[in-house]
């Protein structure tokens, strides 16, 4: 069971949360420099209708933009002391069982980014139903935090803090925080909040980056008060809290002696984890001068692995070298290992110790420092539950399953936000089912079943990035628009569009795919229908194409016009056109042709100048010689003798 702490009480309860600490309350202090070395936060007011600043200065800004669901108030604002603990966004039903924040990345220049992400989760009884609600919450498709109803009395009243660090790919473009409901509890939360950190803190590369998300079990300062952004001035770099570790030394620690100075610590506010040097400025040792005992026992949960650092600065001005003060670290009753603050770092530094716990099967994790020589001293601890990441969709997919939702206006009673499969201890979208991929590192979708849903959209063309999809029913809807050509997958089995109103033809990628039942009855398709498609009944599959009038060329239905086809000109029509204006221009061309070549001829073959000059003479002689048979003729005919007639 997890540690936890409510928000005024201060005191250790067990409760059927599945992690995190819960702390208590104030806002990021004004004197908290952004987070080294990125500058990049979110402080959401989960709630609020407007963006605010606080008394220390931080803005906090308006959730609206970044979720759906529906707001409130807590039942007794004035019990609580600032306005992001006041205010609460919870998610009902009709929203859908899975409901998320969308908070967009930064660029950064490196190959993956990591946050530390805090929660504050309050009922109160805002709804005045005396009913906390169960719900889990997800980031990056792995279920982080699970609340159980019912909740302990000052669990609900106060509310409580809890915290992570996550690391995500720089090709992911947005951190998804989604909340799922059981039964009809909706889920609440009052503030989100988000900072960029080291992407190599806390031992990164030894503890599995990118395969494990880091969920805090205990974060605690030796010898002080809880402090912090989020409850004091003091200044941690990554957005931490700690709090007082009085709660959870146990009975076998000897008689505790509390350290503090205000000498300055070397080595602490060091990359890449940046622990700040208040923590190391305090501590506890015991009043035994050799062999004291120190113990702390920290609440997990089973099966876990846990990351643990210790802290340790020599802070007592009487240790003056090597060999003064020696003590040994028991995790779980194994002695680990033996320190010698002074050996390692000298005095007034920073040093710190790290182990992983693996197969724990207690639910209890026990530190105890034993002391060799003189008293054991200790700063701070940390424990962290390594809660393994859940495989996630293929990016391609989820981006085919958004264009869908998108398509297909799918309302939002059926919950389509998120990743469409993760995480697998809850079902995928309504709807859909996922399957592990062929190589086991991500989830795929494998069927589709939204029949009779009332959709009245079309089918996007990024369904064709569905490259696993089996089955697809989008039957008795009100669909529109043609059946998108992408949309035959090789992997596509059975395929079900029926009483629609699709329309245009059925495209040829469906006839090559591995179809066995092809339901396209009752729509408004039209044009010729693939011979493939149509063998796909022949060979023991099944295929209905009634109801659509305008469909032809296969036995069962009308023959196709030769020439036209779909309220258009066929293939064969086309070709005809094609190539009877193709011998029309041939034709046009050898008359051209001839015309030009007689042309050519008429030049070459014409009489010479001289013939033509003698032949022009020879015109006008002939003429003229009519000219005076004529007159002679004319004279006779009046008595007149002729000149030329003999006496």
């Amino acid at each position: 069971m997890p540690l936890t702490l409510t928000l005024h009480h201060h005191h250790l309860l067990l409760h059927h949360l599945l992690l995190f600490l819960l702390l208590s309350s104030t806002t990021t202090s004004s004197t908290l420099p952004p987070s080294y070395p990125f500058g990049f936060s979110y402080h959401i007011d989960c709630g609020t209708p407007t963006n605010t600043t606080d008394l220390f200065n931080t803005t906090w800004l308006s959730d609206r933009y970044f979720t759906g669901g529906a707001t409130s108030i807590v039942s007794e604002p004035l019990h609580f002391n600032h306005h992001h603990e006041k205010t609460l966004r919870f998610f009902p039903i009709s929203s859908g069982k899975k409901n998320c924040y969308s908070l967009p990345f930064p660029t950064l220049p490196f190959p993956s980014y990591r946050f530390f992400i805090r929660t504050f989760i309050v009922y109160d009884n805002y709804d005045g139903k005396s009913h906390p609600p169960s719900f889990d919450v997800s980031v990056h498709g792995t279920v982080v935090f699970s609340w159980r109803s019912p909740w302990p009395q000052s669990l609900a009243r106060d509310g409580a803090y809890s915290d992570l660090f996550a690391s995500f790919p720089s090709s992911d473009t947005a951190a998804l925080i989604c909340f799922y409901s059981f039964a009809t509890d909706p889920p609440v939360i009052s503030s989100l909040e988000f900072f960029a950190v080291d992407p190599n803190s806390y031992d990164a590369s030894s503890t599995g980056n990118s395969n494990v998300i880091l969920v805090n079990y205990g974060r605690l300062s030796c010898g002080s008060n809880q402090w912090g952004p989020g409850f004091s001035n003091d200044v941690d770099r990554f957005g931490r809290s700690w709090q007082s570790d009085s709660d959870f030394r146990t009975r076998n620690s000897n008689k505790i002696v509390a350290l503090s100075t205000r000498s300055v610590i070397s080595g602490a506010d060091q990359k890449p984890n940046y622990f700040p040097e208040k923590l190391y400025q305090t501590a506890v040792t015991t009043n035994k001068e050799n062999g004291g005992v120190l113990e702390y026992e920290l609440s997990v949960d089973a099966k876990l692995d846990y990351l643990l650092w210790l802290h340790f600065a020599e802070i007592e001005t009487r240790i003056r070298k090597v060999g003064e003060r020696v003590f040994d670290v028991f995790i779980n009753g194994e002695n680990l290992t033996r320190i010698d603050i002074y050996k390692q770092v000298g005095s007034f530094a920073a040093f710190t110790w790290h182990h992983t716990v693996k197969n724990l099967s207690s639910s209890v994790l026990k530190v105890k420092l034993v002391g060799v020589i003189d008293a054991p001293l200790i700063s701070g601890i940390e424990n962290y539950a390594l809660v393994p990441i859940d495989p996630s969709t293929v990016p391609q997919q989820v981006m085919a399953m958004k264009a869908l939702k998108d398509s297909l206006r799918v309302p939002e009673r059926m919950g389509w936000n998120g990743d469409p499969c993760a995480p697998t201890s809850w079902d995928a979208w309504e709807g859909v089912t996922c399957i592990m991929s062929k190589d086991k590192t991500a989830l795929v979708i494998s069927q589709i079943d939204l029949g009779s849903q009332g959709f009245k959209g079309f089918i996007t063309d990024q369904t064709s990035l569905l490259s696993d999809l089996v089955s697809l029913n989008l039957s008795s809807n009100s669909l529109v628009g043609e059946i998108p050509s992408g949309l035959g997958q090789k992997s596509l089995t059975q395929l079900d569009l029926s009483n629609n109103q699709l329309t245009g033809s059925i495209p040829d990628s469906i006839a090559s795919s591995s179809l066995q039942l092809v339901l396209l009855n009752g729509n408004l398709l039209e044009g010729r229908v693939p011979e493939e498609l149509y063998s796909i009944g022949v060979h023991g599959g099944a295929i209905d194409l009634s109801g659509n009038k305008g469909l032809c060329g296969v036995p069962s239905l009308p023959a196709c016009p030769m020439f036209w086809e779909n309220g258009r000109l066929s293939t064969p029509g086309k070709v005809t056109i094609g190539l009877s204006c193709l011998f029309v221009f041939c034709v046009l061309l050898l008359l051209v042709f001839i015309y030009i070549r007689r042309r050519r001829n008429d030049y070459d073959f014409a009489l010479p100048h001289e013939l033509t000059s003698l032949a022009a003479k020879r015109n006008r002689y002939q003429r003229q010689k009519s000219l005076m048979v004529l007159e002679m003729e004319s004279q006779h005919a009046k008595g007149l003798p002729s000149p030329y007639t003999t006496q």
